[in-house]
């Protein structure tokens, strides 16, 4: 069950990419007009992979505080 609700609320996000694409809006503004799209796709690029690597890291630690604190589910997987 939980498998398909992480399943659920993950596809979105890979179907729709534009979703999810971050950017503070006064960069982009900034950016655009200069008329070198190149450029802000690499600044949101940054952008993107600066916010995520938080969140992969307390994913990360909170999958092994999970385990630690709950070895008979670490058996049955």
């Amino acid at each position: 069950m939980k498998k398909m609700v992480l399943v659920g609320l993950g596809v979105p996000f890979l179907l729709f990419p534009e979703v999810t694409e971050a950017q503070c809006a006064m960069c982009r503004a900034v950016l655009e007009s200069d008329g070198n799209t190149s450029t802000a796709e690499g600044i949101n690029n940054g952008i993107v992979y600066l916010m995520a690597i938080p969140y992969l890291a307390i994913a990360v630690l909170g999958y092994f505080v999970y385990k630690k604190m709950n070895p008979k589910a670490a058996q049955e997987v």
